[in-house]
């Protein structure tokens, strides 16, 4: 029994500086992070406190996953993966033709269209940025568009998902900070669409300020009967997004309910188009398990984590260590963006989500800011994360169904101007807070 409560000597700081090394020693081995939290937690939980805290762990562990609200993230996921696999995302970005056909950069700009609204039925990132990878990269390459021009649209465009509602971060945000996810999308609205717009501005000053960039305008006229056959690939992608959004900012339904709602849609899209099979659904719950099997012990080990380090009083010398910089609460603010920048590059943003925000969120109510505004200023700056070399996953994503020409140093290259405009928007979130607290 001397062995228990050892490290208690250490004192809060030095076990801080040790528990933090050890997470960052074991990552590095490449082991992944659920089983590291996990490891360090029981390192800690004994050699702190003794057997006897292991009762308190595994009562936090099962709040987490016991939440109603986290029925609604299988679900989602579900929807993407069946959007995967069926034809309704290629006919959708035919169908935006109508719209970006006729300007310089249409195609790119299509392509930040239809990704958005692939985020409003999903909320996954992988999916979407394999999907445009698969469809709208070639058509751009093809046309002459510039290499990483394309390349970054289809990646940053992709990682919409993590802004738009109904956001998967969000979610998770709002399990962790004990936040209304139906504000959190509400809230997420405008900053969401505000981010496409930025993209959207770069893609057509790239149009007109380097020419060689894009190809010229369509100017052909689009036969009344083709206009018919492309409309008809939007009008289903548009029901589901009205079914799952329309029921949630319309109190018709929870967000875990509205999940549900958006499964069925998808489903009886699948069905009408003539597209279901039993493979098809079998392969998108396979899927579906993997991806969410992943977030569930990422979470259970950030989640026993943060509740060992709590009880060390880790989270008080943290909060105070980080409201010590400065009295100015916008320093803070930053300070905060910084550490979850960083992060960025090397951890899942489910992880980072579940090992920082119950640290930053009370930080944030004591000094007088909304939680809701904070959740969306989060998801912003996993937006970055998504692109931001070394381990950007979009960028792994997008490698996966690129031609062999195409190098990931190529890809982290082509991103830097759109880390560029998140970050920008990530400022002007801090600037003007009501942009998304409207």
């Amino acid at each position: 029994m001397e062995i228990f409560g050892s490290l208690q000597s250490l004192g809060i700081e030095t076990g801080t500086l040790v528990l933090f090394a050890m997470l960052l020693g074991l990552l590095v081995t490449g082991i992944p992070l659920a089983f590291v939290t996990l490891l360090v937690t029981l390192i800690f939980a004994l050699g702190w406190f003794g057997p006897n805290v292991v009762p308190l762990i595994t009562s936090r562990v099962y709040s987490f996953v016991s939440s109603f609200v986290f029925v609604s993230v299988p679900m989602f996921v579900l929807m993407a993966a069946i959007l995967d696999r069926s034809g309704i995302a290629r006919d959708l970005f035919e169908a935006m033709r109508l719209i970006g056909g006729r300007i310089r950069g249409g195609v790119a700009v299509q392509t930040i269209f239809v990704a958005v609204i692939l985020a409003a039925m999903s909320g996954i990132i992988g999916g979407e940025v394999v999907l445009l990878g698969l469809i709208a990269l070639p058509q751009m390459l093809a046309q002459g568009y510039d290499r990483k021009l394309a390349i970054g649209v289809v990646c940053a465009g992709g990682s919409l998902g993590t802004m738009v509602p109904p956001s998967i971060v969000l979610i998770i945000y709002g399990l962790t900070a004990n936040v209304s996810i139906g504000d959190l999308f509400t809230a997420a609205f405008v900053p969401g669409g505000l981010l496409a717009l930025l993209y959207v501005g770069y893609v057509l000053m790239r149009a007109w300020l380097t020419p060689n960039a894009v190809p010229p305008a369509v100017t052909d006229p689009v036969p009344m009967a083709e206009k018919l056959r492309l409309l008809k690939g939007l009008f289903l992608p548009i029901v589901v997004v009205v079914m799952v959004l329309g029921s949630i900012y319309g109190g018709i339904a929870s967000v875990t309910e509205a999940s549900a709602v958006g499964v069925a849609g998808v489903l009886l899209s699948t069905i009408v188009r003539g597209e279901f099979t039993w493979s098809l659904l079998r392969g998108a719950a396979i899927q579906t398990l993997q991806t969410v099997g992943m977030i569930v012990w990422i979470g259970i080990g950030a989640s026993a984590l943060v509740g060992v380090f709590n009880l060390m009083g880790g989270i008080t010398f943290v909060s105070d260590l980080i409201t010590g910089i400065s009295d100015n609460p916008t320093v803070i603010i930053l300070f905060m963006m910084a550490i979850l920048f960083v992060l960025g590059m090397f951890l899942d943003w489910v992880g980072i989500a579940l090992l920082t925000m119950p640290i930053f969120v009370p930080i944030i109510v004591s000094l007088g800011y909304d939680p809701v505004w904070f959740g969306v200023l989060f998801a912003m700056n996993m937006q970055v994360s998504f692109l931001s070399p070394p381990f950007g996953p979009a960028a792994f994503y997008l490698k996966s169904v690129t031609p062999p020409d195409i190098s990931l140093g190529e890809i982290f290259r082509a991103l830097l101007p759109f880390i560029g405009l998140q970050i920008l928007a990530v400022g002007l979130l801090i600037a003007f807070p009501m942009i998304a607290i409207y």
